[in-house]
């Protein structure tokens, strides 16, 4: 028989682990957004073809050397078309595949920047690859289009935390939220990670076989722009610190299975 001075304490319930694949608000905006966009599609033809000119990125548009070429837009699309490009698609495959790799390394970005510097970061590497684009295509008419220099900022970046230990790509990794919110490696060590070095060596060996090959994509047959993917991607990579609000721990611990400590646009 309990004792009348014994007394029990009622342990709080364990808070719910959210699954690691759940959307976050800012990358369930951004996803919409796209698709908001993209009902373009049903507009006249002259109209939607409109949209690309004014909205998509076209390296001669900034040309004057040569023939001398009105674009719709004037100087402000000189401008805004360094980031407008990455909302058009042209098909719903096109959407699909990028969304598909915003689901892991977006999801976790989002969580870990918030939404005003998760849409900057966003905004930031779709300029890079923007440029990247340029500078490879200077006298180009075609536009391009699509997100995929972001996603590529996207993966870079997660590659600064996804391999710590408790992180989404980690074999020992928490709930959604705490996956995202580990210390990040610094970029020198990250540079040393063996996962993180196969990562970058399988993503460029894929980029560089689709521009060396001018391997094409889609039902409309339209090549990669992967000149643009290095861009985000390099500049996710590189630019990370820049966003991130969590502190860095002084001593990173790698996931315990790695042998490695230092570890379309």
């Amino acid at each position: 028989m309990d004792s009348p001075n014994e007394s029990y304490q009622e342990l709080p319930p364990e808070p719910p682990r959210e699954p690691i694949l759940t959307l976050p608000g800012a990358l369930t905006a951004y996803v919409v957004l796209i698709a908001v966009i993209h009902l373009r599609v049903l507009l006249p033809p002259e109209l939607e073809n409109w949209t690309i000119d004014v909205f998509g990125f076209i390296p001669k548009r900034y040309d004057s050397t040569l023939l001398d070429i009105t674009f719709p837009g004037g100087t402000g699309a000189k401008v805004w078309t360094f980031v407008t490009y990455s909302l058009l698609h042209a098909n719903l495959s096109h959407i699909g595949f990028n969304v598909l790799w915003l689901l892991p390394f977006g999801s976790a970005l989002a969580r870990r920047f918030g939404a005003f510097k998760f849409f900057v970061f966003m905004a930031v590497t779709a300029a890079a690859g923007a440029l990247a684009h340029l500078l490879t295509h200077e006298h180009a008419i075609a536009p391009m289009i699509g997100a995929s220099a972001s996603v590529s900022g996207t993966m870079a970046a997660a590659m600064r935390f996804a391999f710590v230990q408790g992180s989404f790509l980690s074999f020992n990794r928490g709930d959604a939220e705490a996956a995202a919110k580990v210390p990040a490696l610094s970029l020198a060590d990250a540079l040393r990670n063996t996962r993180v070095l196969g990562f970058l060596a399988v993503w460029f060996g894929v980029n560089i076989i689709f521009g060396v090959g001018s391997i094409a994509i889609g039902a409309d047959g339209a090549s990669v722009a992967w000149q643009a993917h290095i861009g985000g991607f390099l500049a996710g990579l590189v630019l990370f610190s820049l966003f991130d609000p969590v502190p860095r721990a002084a001593q990173h611990a790698a996931d315990a299975s790695s042998p490695d400590r230092s570890g379309r646009v």
